[in-house]
């Protein structure tokens, strides 16, 4: 039987791009990301090297997977965001860009009197805790979740990026009585991305059908968890500290309004995009 002919890369990734339009709105940036993958390669070795390579066996079941909804993070383990490169399993939320704007407003609030004590409230992979650690090379910090395997996914994540020393992790559920005992006392920065989706919305088959539901939805509102979390702010803060949300995009006016009730001021951050992305809340008198 004649050897099966190795078929060139470039003309993959073609139809790859092609089969992946009508579930992605990336299909080319998909399909290189899956090759360079397959391959065991950047994606700019891949590029360059692209008309001397072959498709590797692995690349239609990492296509098929992609052309199913599942997400590209999910598939290749990893998902950049600010300056690290974090890795991912379908426990943990995919970190988006948009969140960065929480470490941009804790830059900037902190200018020249950095944190001593940083909390990441729903921390997921992570992300913010890790980036925050990034941003203050002299601060200590804690990521608490309710999820066990989440946790395991961020410890990993600060060993990776030799952050292990500075960052511990506790597993606890902030709609359980006593669980802030877990954060060892007053805070300097509370970075929080709760969840915020409302139960009924409409989201991308590759959100509702791959990322974890307890990471998204919060009720018919999507306020479920600020109340919840917004009453306990001050009581955890030390004198000077602040607490950073993430919000959907209209939720500004109802979260704000929730704060000032508790005695907490909010300054709007908006994304890239120009759209409410965060809230500073600071404790008032």
């Amino acid at each position: 039987m004649p050897d099966k002919i190795a078929r060139p890369a470039a003309e993959a990734l073609r139809d790859a791009a092609k089969q992946l339009t009508a579930s992605s709105p990336t299909p080319r940036l998909d399909a290189e990301l899956l090759m360079a993958h397959a391959l065991e390669r950047s994606r700019e070795d891949m590029l360059l090297r692209l008309p001397d390579l072959t498709v590797p066996e692995e690349f239609a079941a990492l296509l098929e997977r992609r052309a199913a909804g599942e997400p590209i993070a999910y598939i290749l383990g990893t998902q950049d965001f600010w300056d690290l490169t974090l890795d991912v399993t379908p426990d943990v939320l995919i970190p988006r860009p948009d969140s960065e704007t929480l470490i941009e407003a804790a830059r900037d609030v902190f200018a020249g009197n950095p944190p001593r004590r940083i909390a990441d409230l729903g921390t997921g992979s992570g992300a913010l805790l890790l980036a925050a650690l990034r941003v203050f090379p002299q601060a200590e910090g804690i990521g608490v979740d309710a999820s066990a395997a989440a946790l395991a996914v961020a410890r990993g994540n600060a060993e990776r990026h030799g952050l292990s020393p500075r960052a511990a992790f506790a597993l606890a559920d902030w709609r359980q009585p006593g669980w802030a005992d877990a954060l060892g006392g007053p805070l300097d920065l509370i970075l929080c991305n709760p969840p915020y989706v409302e139960s009924g919305a409409a989201l991308p088959a590759s959100v509702r059908g791959f990322e974890p539901h307890s990471a998204l939805f919060a009720g018919p509102e999507g306020l479920d968890d600020y109340a919840v979390l917004i009453p306990q702010f001050a009581s955890m803060l030390a004198p000077g500290g602040i607490a950073i949300v993430e919000i959907g995009h209209e939720q500004a006016e109802a979260v704000s309004a929730l704060a000032a009730t508790h005695r907490l001021g909010a300054a709007l951050r908006r994304d890239l995009a120009g759209k409410p992305r965060a809230l500073v809340l600071v404790p008032e008198g």
